[in-house]
């Protein structure tokens, strides 16, 4: 969270599952567009939240299985942990903060007298979370039990249901609301708080997002729970700021975005000419997103091969400069855009996908910039990540008022085919 030396223009707190990530949507294209919008645009000066019912294994599992981007925090175990950074560092005084009229051992034992109650696997049992599966025909009368039972044992617990199979014991004081509000008064205390604030959800945890103070809030409604639809009619029906998105998943995220008016909702993936598409602001990260896009489709043959787009693409990468690959070969950048113009729809027909995470940018003189992210590449099964650093020159006498001067690129998590040289 002290990534931003001031406050982010904008928070997004989003849900993941059917929310952020649409599992049916196998080629995952909602959110590689949300991917490049936020990476383009959002990223140099805002924060993205993930806010999950997962534990922290599955929600591993899901980074490893879905292009989902890093997010500056992670709300994990339905709002029992918070988490900081791609490392993940723990926020103590929250789960202290939980521990307040807690007692996870009395819950297991009032818990094993309902028979109803099915216990979830052993990754989704957390410290401040027990966690079950409960028909829904039962679950409203369990609840009212549960909770008489618990408060008779001197404990404070809160009882949550979601996904109509999903139930969850926490202490009162958790949950994806209340996680965070406390987020919101820690970024007050320190003087940053968010200029705007979008909650996403689309089950019965995620209705006390919306019930958080002064945020704007988008429903998935295609694929909304029963639950958070109910949620709605009682609490929000008439609340402006909360809006039932007509998109699906990621995409109702982007529809909320420009409904609201809190910034760029055109992502660059819905662009069709991106070596023609120019900004009226020089953008680092903008640039970088462009060409990977469009090193996407020049290798899935979704563009037109003509000389003129690499010779456009020769005029903004400066030719004495230098490319490293991964796998340490050096070569000029003009060698490099020849053996991209060769490379023309060598993956036509092919699961190939390429996104960009972590993007930062650091202005480095009067008219030069790094620029530094996560390159992933994604080829049938296979997923390689190399961390990218540019250094671009924004010089205006060069025709596009940029220019790729250097290109360094270091394999991550053991990526790569070391003896191989490619792109």
């Amino acid at each position: 969270m002290y990534r931003l030396n001031s406050s982010a223009q904008l928070m997004i707190v989003s849900d993941l599952d059917y929310t952020m990530v649409d599992h049916d949507d196998p080629e995952n294209l909602a959110l590689l567009k949300f991917n490049a919008l936020w990476e383009a645009y959002y990223r140099h000066d805002s924060l993205l939240v993930f806010s999950t019912g997962r534990s922290p294994t599955i929600y591993k599992q899901l980074r490893k299985e879905k292009p989902i981007l890093t997010p500056d925090i992670t709300v994990l175990s339905v709002g029992t942990e918070i988490m900081y950074g791609e490392s993940m560092v723990q926020d103590h005084e929250w789960e202290q903060y939980l521990d307040k009229k807690w007692n996870r051992n009395i819950v297991t034992e009032e818990t094993a007298k309902f028979p109803e109650l099915t216990l979830q696997p052993e990754t989704e049992q957390r410290p401040h979370k027990v966690s079950f599966y409960v028909e829904k025909v039962q679950a409203s009368k369990i609840m009212k039990a549960l909770t008489e039972c618990l408060e008779k044992r001197g404990l404070d617990v809160k009882i949550t249901y979601s996904g109509s199979i999903a139930l969850d014991v926490l202490p009162k004081g958790a949950g994806k609301g209340q996680a965070l509000s406390y987020l919101l008064k820690k970024f007050q205390y320190y003087g940053k708080p968010p200029a705007n604030t979008l909650v996403c959800g689309d089950s019965g945890n995620d209705a006390e997002l919306f019930s958080v103070p002064d945020v704007y809030g988008v429903m998935q409604v295609s694929n909304a729970q029963e639950e958070l639809l109910q949620w709605h009619a009682e609490n929000a029906g008439s609340n402006p700021n909360i809006i039932r998105a007509s998109e699906r998943c990621a995409a109702g995220i982007v529809q909320a975005i420009g409904n609201f008016g809190l910034g760029p909702n055109i992502s660059p993936r819905d662009i069709s000419d991106l070596p023609a598409s120019k900004e009226q602001t020089f953008n680092p990260g903008l640039e970088v997103v462009k060409f990977y896009l469009f090193y996407e489709r020049w290798k899935r043959a979704e563009v037109q091969k003509s000389e003129l787009s690499l010779q456009k693409l020769r005029s903004v990468f400066y030719p004495p400069g230098i490319f490293i690959h991964p796998s340490g070969f050096e070569q000029h950048l003009n060698q490099y855009i020849d053996g991209l113009g060769a490379s023309y729809g060598n993956k036509q027909g092919t699961n190939f996908r390429v996104w960009l995470d972590r993007v930062s940018l650091a202005q480095i003189g009067v008219d030069a910039w790094l620029v530094k992210f996560d390159k992933w590449e994604l080829s049938g099964d296979t997923r390689e990540r190399c961390l990218t650093t540019v250094l671009l020159s924004s010089k205006v006498e060069v025709p596009d008022g940029f220019r790729w001067m250097h290109v360094h690129q270091t394999w991550l998590d053991g990526s790569g085919k070391r003896e191989q040289i490619s792109e």
